[in-house]
């Protein structure tokens, strides 16, 4: 049967209905004019007067028999789960019924009031308790297992706490965020038979030259922009009125903005907003109608409450409904977290993402904001949403996430990917893992294919340090047991500080890949290569920013020269700003001079 249009437009407005969308979820393109930056400022004056006349015209875009009936049926099964929610959330979005719906095709920018001012912003923003991964005795736990993960997030966040003149709360520093948003130089494979080369280092720590780092960094093989795969993209974007603030939808908007433009005829553009309720803005859009997607763009405001569990699913089913077998089939989401109506409970919200990456289709996060800013539900939902987590502070942290950055963003080249090494007590006593504590796996878990794990995007990099002293090193961290026995190792095991194997999947298999290799003694060097360096100095400034409990007696300062010696090529200038970075925070660690006043007799 041929669906007529006048039938996807009905289960277009039925979405419009639901809990007076319409009114609250978006604005006229007049209400709120997003942020013009010069970095994201990527269209014409042609274009921009093209984007003021499509905003003004209704949506029709062409689209095949075959296609609108999937979005016609996800449309309708996304109402159903509305309104399964929205009984369990006690009534608090109330819904109009269907026959009060205009039977009109929706146009691009919908209808509500002028923004409802932000309160003064205060300090609830949520992190993930964490306690630093201890101390390990070889002899006693010899094998660390780890997921990786490419998110940086906790830096550009902890970034926006010190440029406005604050330290953050140690809970919101992760030290492998830090460490994986900068790029070690890594080469990439040879070839395309395996997604990623590995690459091991080791030197004496620079703050306690008795222990040892050892650098393993994973370097995810290059793709250019003409070759990514048809991609169809969900832009989920909280538009409610915790959003109504110059670093939150203006920036939002811009960032969106700088993506457009690299998008194709064969990638596919729909956009879902969610305040109390969720709406559909543009229905799935060929990617090189730009002034189309830009006008949506343009009409979005900030209003309302946040039910961001409603507008989970419905982007989830325009992603259904516009599915690219072979393609990339990714939401965006992008908030500040806050979601208070609904489903509101981390739990429901992960097990409900969970239960949609089965299906085909990624999740990644954008976190904006201060105030309010919920990370740990951003993180957790990219975690488990086979994507990754960033946060933009600024419209060049835009650019690189979604443009420069854009093949990794989006296009996955391993999944589940797992590290176990498995270290040898006949030549290291001690090791300690930096970071990673919230990706930590049992040792079973690494054989078994079940258990999820991070992805790796195409020419992503990972990198993991561990902290390991040294068999015959006078810096043990626990005295040695009376009564242990001393049991004989393989001669053949003398040489080697441990043995690494990595398991991956390609992307659409469930069989994971096995790669493994010895790690040589003769692998620690008497100096660290500016590579390991200036890793070991973003390290020792995360453990600064949680308290300095791991390197006492290395200070800031200390931490800033060690990462100024190792800058090197800098062409994005992102090492540089880390030094002047470190330096802020000693600076905000420095207390002031005291005032002494002397009174005159």
């Amino acid at each position: 049967m041929i669906l007529k249009p006048t039938v996807l437009a009905l289960a277009i407005a039925v979405t419009l209905a639901i809990g007076g969308c319409a009114d609250r979820s978006t604005a006229r393109p007049e209400t709120v004019a997003p942020a013009k930056q010069s970095v994201g400022a990527a269209e014409s004056a042609a274009e921009d007067k093209r984007e003021n006349e499509v905003s003004q015209q209704p949506l029709a875009t062409p689209m095949d028999d075959a296609t609108r009936g999937r979005l016609s049926r996800a449309v309708a099964a996304a109402e159903v789960q509305r309104d399964d929610a929205d009984q369990q959330a006690q009534g608090l979005v109330q819904h109009e019924p269907l026959e009060s719906a205009p039977p009109a095709t929706p146009s691009v920018a919908m209808v509500a009031p002028a923004p409802i001012a932000a309160p003064p912003a205060s300090r609830t923003e949520r992190y993930q308790d964490r306690v630093d991964n201890p101390i390990q005795i070889t002899a006693e736990n010899p094998v660390s297992t780890f997921s990786i993960d490419v998110d940086t997030g906790s830096y550009t966040n902890v970034r926006r706490m010190l440029a406005s003149g604050e330290l953050p709360p140690p809970d919101a520093v992760r030290a492998e965020e830090f460490l994986n948003y900068f790029d070690y130089g890594y080469t990439p494979p040879r070839d395309r038979s395996t997604p990623f080369s590995v690459t091991t280092e080791a030197a004496p720590a620079p703050w306690n030259a008795e222990r040892t780092l050892l650098l393993v960094g994973i370097k995810g093989f290059e793709v250019p922009r003409s070759e990514i795969p048809a991609s169809n993209l969900v832009f989920l974007i909280d538009t409610s009125g915790s959003m109504n603030e110059p670093a939150k939808l203006p920036l939002l908007i811009d960032a969106f903005k700088q993506l457009v433009p690299q998008l194709r005829a064969i990638d596919s553009v729909s956009i879902v907003v969610y305040a109390g309720s969720a709406g559909l803005v543009l229905e799935p859009t060929p990617g090189d109608q730009h002034a189309r997607i830009n006008a949506a763009l343009n009409g979005l405001a900030a209003g309302g409450s946040t039910a961001g569990g409603a507008g989970i699913e419905l982007a989830y089913a325009m992603a259904r409904a516009a599915y690219i077998d072979g393609g990339v089939n990714r939401v965006i989401l992008a908030t500040d977290g806050d979601f208070n109506v609904g489903t509101t409970d981390t739990a429901a919200l992960k097990s409900l993402v969970e239960d949609r990456r089965r299906s085909g289709i990624a999740l990644s996060t954008l976190g904006f904001g201060a105030g309010n800013y919920n990370d740990e539900l951003a993180e957790q939902l990219a975690d488990v949403g086979n994507g990754n987590h960033a946060y933009i502070d600024t419209a060049r942290e835009a650019r690189k996430v979604l443009v420069e950055e854009m093949s990794s963003t989006l296009l996955t080249i391993a999944s589940d990917v797992k590290v176990q090494v498995e270290f040898n007590p006949a030549t290291v006593a001690e090791y300690r893992l930096i970071g990673y504590e919230n990706r930590a796996l049992r040792r079973a878990d690494f054989n078994n294919d079940a258990v999820d794990a991070g992805e790796i995007g195409a020419g992503h990099d990972v990198t993991a340090l561990y902290e390991l002293t040294l068999v015959g090193s006078a810096a043990h961290a626990s005295d040695p047991l009376r009564y242990a026995t001393d049991k004989s190792r393989p001669q053949r095991a003398a040489g080697e500080l441990g043995f690494l194997k990595l398991r991956y999947k390609r992307p659409g298999e469930e069989r994971s890949v096995l790669v493994e290799a010895p790690i040589a003694r003769s692998l620690v060097q008497l100096d660290a290569s500016p590579r390991l360096g200036f890793a070991a100095s973003v390290v020792a400034f995360a453990d600064h920013l949680r308290g300095a409990t791991n390197m006492a007696g290395f200070d800031l300062a200390q931490v800033a020269t060690l990462a100024d010696d190792a800058v090197g090529a800098d062409p994005g200038g992102q090492r540089r700003e880390f030094v002047d970075l470190v330096r802020r925070a000693q600076s905000l660690q420095t207390p002031a001079p005291e005032r002494h006043l002397s009174i005159a007799d």
